[in-house]
């Protein structure tokens, strides 16, 4: 098991340096201050989250878009947040399977620090075994909760969308298609973004 973390290690890192053709302009920018519940509930992470190459770089790019925004390409799985001055900041992500990815125009309607996690009813119809959320209600934010460290709600006007952007509990995930259509980030990765953006904040999937 562990050699197959060490190879998974390897070859993110590999793609790291070869996914898009972004010129990056600053490399392994550093972790965000953590709050000291962000402190014990990371000590309880997976240890995927630290094992796995840092990739939050600032890169040359160019978009029409203002900064300010997020955008998420799907294609290399990275999500760019939009600086001044043709630069961005990208992370690395999982995005949605292919049967379950979405793409569009949205804001960031809500923010939550260790949100809870409801299955919605899609997931419950097609994993029975989530059924059972209907009798105890909603997970609690912690570490091995699906929303990970922090959770941005993407709405389209007032209307929740339903899809998110947010930590995982599956850190090993990242870079493959693999979520019901919400965008995946390493905790430490959501919690830098969270600390960058507001309500409002627009946000683009392609």
């Amino acid at each position: 098991m562990k050699t197959n973390r060490m190879f998974l290690g390897m070859a993110l890192a590999v793609a790291a340096l070869t996914s898009g053709c972004e010129q990056v302009l600053q490399g392994g920018l550093p972790d965000p201050q953590l709050s000291e519940r962000d402190r014990q509930m990371m000590a309880l992470a997976e240890p995927d989250e630290y094992r796995i190459p840092t990739y939050r770089n600032i890169v040359a790019y160019q978009t029409h878009e203002k900064p300010g925004t997020i955008i998420v390409d799907s294609g290399p799985k990275v999500l760019d947040y939009v600086l001044p001055g043709d630069r961005a900041i990208q992370y690395r992500v999982a995005t949605g399977s292919e049967a379950a990815g979405w793409t569009g125009r949205a804001s960031v309607g809500a923010m939550k620090e260790w949100p809870t996690w409801m299955p919605t009813a899609s997931i419950m119809e097609r994993w029975p075994q989530f059924q059972v959320y209907k009798q105890h209600g909603p997970l609690e934010g912690r570490w091995d909760n699906p929303l990970g460290a922090r959770a941005l709600y993407l709405f389209q006007g007032n209307r929740d969308t339903l899809y998110r952007i947010h930590g995982t509990n599956e850190p090993s995930e990242i870079g493959q298609a693999v979520s019901s259509g919400c965008i995946r980030m390493r905790d430490i990765d959501v919690i830098d973004l969270y600390n960058r953006v507001h309500v409002g904040t627009p946000v683009v999937v392609q």
